[in-house]
């Protein structure tokens, strides 16, 4: 599946048609979600899965702001996954991997519904995007880090990334 990537890239670059900031903050949960699975050692499957769903974890965003006028994460967890569901059936995924990347988009702003590493990663590199894009404050990251971080390589980026809360505003 991992040989997909390139080729669902082109088609969330596609879809979210020249909304360039979008496009940015899946490339850049992408890259950490795909870096941080690898350095805890994902299965294969577990890689592949998290690689394309961290691709299409926002895709519900435009939809929801059509028919609800938020981008909420409520909304997008509503109507990502029937969008992915559909974008993905032209590759060759099982119906298990495309129901649980549907599974992770669906729920990527449910914390209370963490079931597997896979979507524990999701989290971990859309709060590591999400605290630079938002400007979010030290407090407020160490007691992100705290309840949500559970990863060791999730930990150590976060650490490292924002040691110095002036190298998140650069």
């Amino acid at each position: 599946m991992a040989s997909f990537a390139g080729a669902v890239i082109a088609k969330m670059v596609l879809y979210f048609d020249g909304d360039v900031k979008r496009i940015n903050h899946a490339l850049k949960v992408y890259g950490l979600a795909k870096s941080i699975g690898e350095a805890e050692g994902l299965s294969k499957e577990e890689q592949d899965v998290l690689e394309i769903a961290a691709i299409l974890h926002d895709i519900g965003i435009k939809e929801s702001e059509r028919k609800y006028n938020s981008s909420a994460g409520t909304y997008q967890e509503i109507e990502g996954p029937p969008i992915a569901r559909k974008l993905l059936q032209e590759f060759a995924f099982s119906v298990q991997q495309i129901d649980r990347i549907c599974y992770l988009i669906g729920h990527h702003h449910t914390y209370s519904q963490i079931d597997g590493v896979d979507f524990q990663i999701l989290v971990e590199a859309d709060f590591l995007v999400n605290i630079f894009e938002d400007g979010i404050d030290s407090s407020a990251i160490e007691k992100i880090k705290e309840k949500y971080f559970k990863t060791a390589t999730g930990r150590a980026y976060l650490e490292s990334m924002f040691k110095n809360k002036s190298d998140a505003t650069n």
